[in-house]
């Protein structure tokens, strides 16, 4: 059984292994991340070559995606390492304190202008919501705190204001030197923290293309709330949107974060884009074999919900069972698609005016395919651009995205539902074409003789977006 949703792992010591990586390749793992905020740029290196040998001698192309570290707002160090805050006790931030000076009545923080994006009232929570302060006073750079709910604090824990309202910019100069990494390695995903807006996704893709000469597509993670605000003009800005749950349920609020993802999800696949679904997804197998009742049902949602993705963070880069956590997550991800409904809303776009042939080709397909009893999709295609329109629409029919271009079958690795098939035309003959492709299927046991599916093709081979035709046959080994 195809699995339809996708598994993002990132790579770390868990991994590196060469023999691990091709044990979770072989259990399924479709695009790998790699984490900017740990690690340096040789590490980097080394990963990203040693998964592109490992996938190469798997017959596999899997996608990279690096991770901007970003804006993290951190607190600086303690002289013992970590203190205890009792609820109720006086604590204060400043950034102005030095670097390890922190103990019991405060602790610098790595972020100047903290005091100005703060007032008396405001919420601040700690170490991922652990720590909770109410700000007193400010003074200067000084931000005078009552411990609402203490406990253990150590060195550079993560600062959040409830409600969201930090203003710190989303791209830093260590986000900027890692971007021009990411286009020396031919990243095809990169990933913008703590975007704010629009802007924020535009100026990275400036950076990434026109500045660092990178291709990879953008995607936008989703972590405050002023991101929510605005999430369809940061939908359109974007190829790719993840809904980062850790930093985003902590400025919302745990209460409001499920309804908030479901409707990321459905706005992003709305507007027809790709969206991951992120943080957490089975955090207990970091060091247990199984997942818990609770991780099958969040994963499980989020596949029901349309999600393209699903990404294991720790869970493969320090975990204790990484090819165990991809194959979990692929046993769930099927179980789910189960539950979801095979044909599509028939209304999809039902109202919208198509601009451009190869997405109104991709309509008509996938409005033809559901009422049809058709095996396959097969698209011949340059960049993906039809494959992607064509995921949109929920169906249980496999897209298969034949393309002569390596990094388009790693890019459509992330679309739900399509699966990239190597294929380079090497003749005008179109009979003869048509045999080569159900020659591949065959082989691969992608359809069987008789099968009916559904052909996209373009007149011109070789040019973007050249998609303009639909045709329905009948697969045949000996095709006339």
């Amino acid at each position: 059984m195809l699995r339809r949703t996708k598994i993002v792992a990132t790579l770390g010591p868990a991994s590196d292994d060469p023999d691990v990586l091709r044990q979770m390749i072989n259990a399924g793992l479709d695009v790998v991340r790699i984490n900017f905020s740990h690690g340096d740029a040789d590490e980097h290196r080394m990963r990203v070559q040693q998964l592109r040998e490992v996938a190469k001698a798997a017959g596999r192309e899997i996608a990279v995606m690096g991770d901007l570290q970003g804006p993290k707002i951190r607190l600086k160090r303690f002289k013992e390492g970590k203190v205890n805050l009792d609820d109720g006790q006086a604590f204060f931030l400043d950034s102005k304190l030095g670097k390890s000076d922190g103990d019991a009545t405060g602790v610098g923080v790595a972020y100047d202008d903290l005091h100005k994006d703060v007032a008396p009232g405001d919420v601040l929570l700690l170490d991922d919501g652990q720590i909770t302060l109410r700000v007193e006073s400010l003074k200067g750079t000084r931000i005078s705190t009552t411990v609402v709910y203490g406990g253990d604090l150590s060195d550079h824990k993560g600062i959040n204001k409830q409600g969201g309202g930090l203003s710190a910019p989303a791209l830093t100069d260590v986000d900027r030197n890692n971007i021009k990494l990411a286009a020396e390695l031919e990243m095809d995903f990169l990933a913008v923290s703590f975007v704010r807006n629009a802007a924020d996704v535009t100026e990275a893709r400036i950076l990434l293309h026109a500045a660092a000469g990178g291709y990879g597509r953008i995607v936008a993670k989703i972590e405050r709330t002023e991101a929510v605000e605005c999430i369809d003009e940061i939908v359109k800005a974007a190829d790719v949107i993840m809904v980062a749950r850790g930093d985003l349920g902590v400025e919302l609020g745990y209460e409001h974060l499920t309804g908030t993802q479901k409707n990321i999800i459905r706005s992003t696949r709305r507007m027809n884009k790709v969206v991951i679904t992120a943080t957490q997804m089975m955090e207990s197998m970091i060091s247990s074999p199984t997942p818990t009742r609770a991780e099958v049902s969040d994963v499980s949602n989020a596949v029901m919900d349309g999600t393209d993705a699903v990404m294991l963070s720790a869970e493969t880069a320090i975990g204790e069972y990484p090819i165990e956590v991809i194959k979990a997550v692929d046993s769930v991800c099927k179980g789910a698609e189960q539950h979801v409904l095979a044909k599509g809303r028939t209304t999809h776009r039902l109202d919208d005016v198509f601009t451009e042939v190869d997405e109104a080709i991709a309509m008509a397909v996938m409005y033809t395919a559901n009422h049809m009893d058709v095996k396959a999709i097969i698209a011949l295609t340059e960049s993906g651009s039809t494959t992607l329109w064509m995921s949109r629409i929920r169906s249980d029919i496999p897209i298969y995205a034949f393309t002569p271009h390596a990094a388009t079958s790693r890019r459509v690795n992330i679309y739900r539902g399509v699966y990239p098939v190597d294929f380079k035309i090497e003749h005008e003959d179109v009979q003869q074409l048509y045999r080569d492709i159900f020659a591949i299927l065959l082989a691969e046991d992608m359809v069987a003789e008789g099968d009916l599916v559904l052909f996209t093709k373009g007149d011109l081979s070789g040019v973007k977006g050249s998609t303009n035709s639909m045709k329905i046959i009948e697969v045949t080994a000996n095709y006339q």
